[in-house]
């Protein structure tokens, strides 16, 4: 089990940073994510709630004293207003496999002696 269980990256074209609401991602400033080696593509993590069962809870209205009540659905949940199906979504094993490419990690190039 990964010490990521909830967290997923979601890989974006550059030109979006603009768009992101840093409220809700781990990074900070566009100055702070990382790009790809051509600057064509960033990412941005963010810790997702999984709801694997829907179920209803209950709690008393502080103000009127009422029992309320409210079904929370079976979904993934904590994705940022950033997030389309048209992007990529990694988790850290994908991830870190993704960011050992060429397109995100330049190769060392000489002896290491």
């Amino acid at each position: 089990m990964s010490m990521f269980e909830n967290r997923r990256w979601l890989v974006i074209p550059a030109e979006l940073t603009g768009s992101i609401d840093f409220t809700q991602v781990l990074e900070a400033s566009p100055e702070t994510l990382r790009y790809s080696i051509d600057k064509t593509e960033t990412f941005v993590k963010y810790d997702v709630n999984i709801v694997t069962t829907s179920y209803t809870q209950s709690y008393v209205d502080a103000t009127t004293g009422n029992v309320e009540s409210y079904t929370v659905e079976a979904g993934t949940y904590g994705r940022p207003a950033i997030y389309s199906e048209e992007y990529a979504e990694y988790n850290h094993q994908e991830i870190l496999e993704l960011l050992a490419t060429p397109k995100w990690t330049t190769p060392l190039t000489g002896s290491m002696e």
